[in-house]
């Protein structure tokens, strides 16, 4: 496949990777994750000097994985591989915030959740306030 994704990947494409993988774990990316994640590399300066051409790639490379058995665990893989430690907990804070985009936190969104915690060895206490500032930046009136 010649537009698969150089490795290694970049942090940067862990992330969008990450959050592209939440948002499809339900096998239905709503207009509001989209948005969040494009708004995240948009606005956050982690993806400054992202080249959003990527999120393509990385969009195909997601949805390559997880037409595969172990799809999910290749993915975690590449993550380990990739993304620096220091960035577990910005990965997880997005992650988050992508599943609560659209207001619903889904079954499998939750079970994907809970796996990334535990693949990024994120604490027990910083991940919950990580999910309870997710869950207050996406309160509905």
């Amino acid at each position: 496949m010649p537009d698969a994704a150089p490795h290694p990947m970049t942090p940067q494409d862990c992330l969008v990777a990450l959050m592209i993988a939440v948002s499809a774990s339900d096998e239905n990316m709503r207009t509001a994750e989209l948005v969040k994640i494009e708004s995240a590399v948009n606005m956050l300066p982690i993806f400054s000097d992202y080249d959003i051409d990527r999120m393509r790639v990385i969009t195909d490379l997601v949805f390559d994985l997880f037409e595969q058995e172990d799809g999910l665990d290749a993915l975690f893989g590449l993550l380990r591989d990739n993304l620096p430690e220091r960035l577990n907990e910005t990965a997880y804070a997005l992650a988050c915030d992508v599943a609560a985009a659209d207001g619903t936190l889904r079954e499998e969104e939750l079970r994907l959740l809970e796996e990334i915690r535990y693949e990024l060895d994120i604490d027990r206490l910083h991940a919950a306030a990580i999910e309870r500032g997710a869950r207050a930046r996406h309160l509905r009136a």
